[in-house]
This record gives C-alpha cells, sequence and structure tokens, in this order.
C-alpha cells in the first residue's frame, strides 16, 4: 500500500504506518506542498495524509487514480477537502478531533484570553524597547479576568474545555451560544444558553468554536462587533473566515471593542487579506496575533498524527475508520 504525505508531520504515526509495512512517501519540504508537486505526489496513493493548507478535490482524487481509498486529514477541521466529491468517488476521509487537541487550543484561546486583559504582549514590546523608566500606578492598566462573563460560541469539546477552566478556576460566568442547547454545560458550569445576538452583548471575552460551513463565514462582522461592549475581548481560535476580517479592523480602529486576539485569519497565512494595505492588525497595540498555533503543543501534534495513522490503518486493512467525517 501507497502512503503520500503532503508535508512532514511528528514520527509518531509515521511509524505506525512502516510498521505495516506501507510505502510511506513524504514532500520532504517543510513548506506548503506546490499544486503541481500534490498532484503527482499523490498518483498511484492508496491513502493521502493532508494537511489543512492543502486543498484536496476533484482535482487531486482524479490525479491519485480510482485505487485511493482514503484521505486522512491531519486536522479537526476538514474545510480543505471536497466532502461531495469524495463521498461520490467512495473516498472515506477522515480527521483528528482528540482530547489533547481540545485541550492544546483550550489553553491557547485562554492565554489570548489573559494576554489582553492584562496587555502582557504590550508590556514585553514596551519594556524591550527600553521604555520601562520605574513603575507607575496607571502605567499599561489592564483590566481583571476573575468574575467577568465569556460568551462561548460553539459549545464542542473545545468550547467546553475553556468553559471548565475558566469557571471553575476563575469564576467567570458562562454564556453560550449554538446550534442547540448543552444541558450538561448547563448543570455542571451553571451556563446560560443566548442567542447570539444576546451573548454579544452581554460577554466580556467573545471566544470562536465553530467549524467553517457556509452558514458560519463571517458570523461575526460589523453589525455583530457593534454589539459587543467597549470593553470586550474577541478571540478567534477556529477558522479565519469565520470572523470578517475588515469589519474586525474597522471596529478596532473606531473603538467599538477592546481588543481581539487572533490564531486564523480569513486570507491564511496573509494576516490581512489585500497584500498591498497598511497591514493594520499588525500595527495595533490591542491586538495579539498568532501564526495558527492553537494546537502546536508536543503532545497534541504527537496525538494527531497517531489518529491520522490509525484511520489509515484501519480503512486500509477493511475496517470502520475511527474519525469519519460526514458530508
Amino acid at each position: 500500500m501507497n502512503i503520500f504525505v503532503t508535508r512532514a508531520i511528528p514520527e509518531s504515526g509515521i511509524k505506525e504506518l512502516k510498521k505495516k509495512g506501507y510505502t510511506v512517501t513524504i514532500y520532504p519540504k517543510d513548506q506548503k506542498i506546490p499544486r503541481k508537486e500534490l498532484l503527482r505526489g499523490v498518483q498511484g496513493a492508496d491513502a493521502i495524509l493532508s494537511l489543512l493548507t492543502e486543498k484536496i478535490d476533484d482535482d487531486v482524487f482524479e490525479s491519485a487514480g480510482a485505487q485511493l481509498k482514503m484521505v486522512a486529514n491531519y486536522a479537526v477541521g476538514f474545510d480543505n477537502i471536497d466532502l461531495k466529491s469524495a463521498k461520490k468517488r467512495g473516498i472515506i476521509v477522515t480527521n483528528t478531533p482528540s482530547a489533547k487537541v481540545s485541550e492544546a487550543v483550550a489553553e491557547h484561546a485562554i492565554a489570548l484570553m489573559f494576554g489582553l486583559a492584562h496587555r502582557i504582549v504590550e508590556a514585553d514590546d514596551f519594556t524591550r524597547a527600553g521604555k520601562y523608566r520605574g513603575w507607575g500606578p496607571k502605567m499599561l492598566l489592564g483590566t481583571d479576568v476573575i468574575g467577568k462573563t465569556l460568551g462561548i460560541i460553539g459549545t464542542g469539546n473545545i468550547g467546553v474545555a475553556i468553559a471548565r477552566r475558566m469557571h471553575d478556576g476563575f469564576g467567570l460566568k458562562i454564556i453560550y451560544s449554538d446550534i442547540k442547547r448543552n444541558p450538561d454545560l448547563e448543570k455542571k458550569m451553571q451556563a446560560k444558553y443566548r442567542s447570539k445576538e444576546q451573548l454579544l452583548k452581554e460577554a466580556d471575552f467573545v471566544s470562536l468554536h465553530v467549524p467553517l460551513l457556509p452558514t458560519t463565514r463571517h458570523l461575526i462582522s460589523t453589525k455583530e462587533l457593534k454589539m459587543m461592549k467597549k470593553t470586550a475581548f474577541l478571540v478567534n481560535t477556529s477558522r479565519g473566515p469565520v470572523v470578517d476580517e475588515k469589519a474586525l479592523v474597522k471596529a478596532l480602529a473606531r473603538g467599538d471593542i477592546g481588543g481581539a486576539g487572533l490564531d486564523v485569519y480569513e486570507c491564511e497565512p496573509l494576516i490581512d487579506c489585500d497584500p498591498k494595505d497598511s497591514y493594520e492588525l499588525r500595527k495595533m497595540n490591542n491586538v495579539i496575533l498568532t501564526p495558527h498555533t492553537a494546537s502546536a503543543t508536543i503532545e497534541a501534534r504527537e496525538e494527531m498524527s497517531l489518529i491520522a495513522a490509525k484511520n489509515i490503518i484501519a480503512v486500509l486493512s477493511g475496517k470502520k475508520p475511527l474519525n469519519p467525517t460526514k458530508v
């Protein structure tokens, strides 16, 4: 069996594939694989282990050939894969959700909240620039996190992990919005269900945890940002296009909200969609930017590698995959 991996990933999963006697070919450069090399590399593959940076569509399936049985996406999301085309061709698609990934992303989102509230990045820049001349009672004043209201949009594993930590550890009031209510969350953390609009009006922190779907693209735009408190912080560790980036830039510039913590971007890897603009987000002191690294812990990425490999082994052995996706 031939496995094509579109970029090097942690070795745990690769070792499992090789133990099975599979031929594993890995794109050798530590970068997004060029489209031509992707189409060439998948030829003759029985399984593709892809990353979220690759668009896996009908052209890829056609190039791979009729023997292609599955695509194992090394990501929790799978908006980079044409699921309808895969289903039509009988190709199984899997992803890599896990407790460790959820915990890593939850920790990162919480870190962004604290970083914004306590102005950690600003303070670091201030100190490194040699501006610190001694303690002052009004220097770089931030805001408390304890006792505030956290609004979570999307209460899957990551949203629930954040709610648990912030409620149990810091006494935050939890409100949430989702397509359906979460009785367990309401019982264990006294969380209150809100419409998206009401949540935005009440929350001091708004954390986004929804998949990228046609219904969630630009879930947060001008209208929604104007609903938020002027002191509130927006955190996005889900998918960039969930937030209308141009609208966010304008809202931040006007002072409509207190700040934003972003790990994902609408036109990723560009930080601003138009490379010719003035890169406003990078210049704003009340914004923390990280390069899509919310799940970037050794433990989480190793587990993702293993899960992808286990899905491949299951499918190629004629068994059901651990994490099949649905159209």
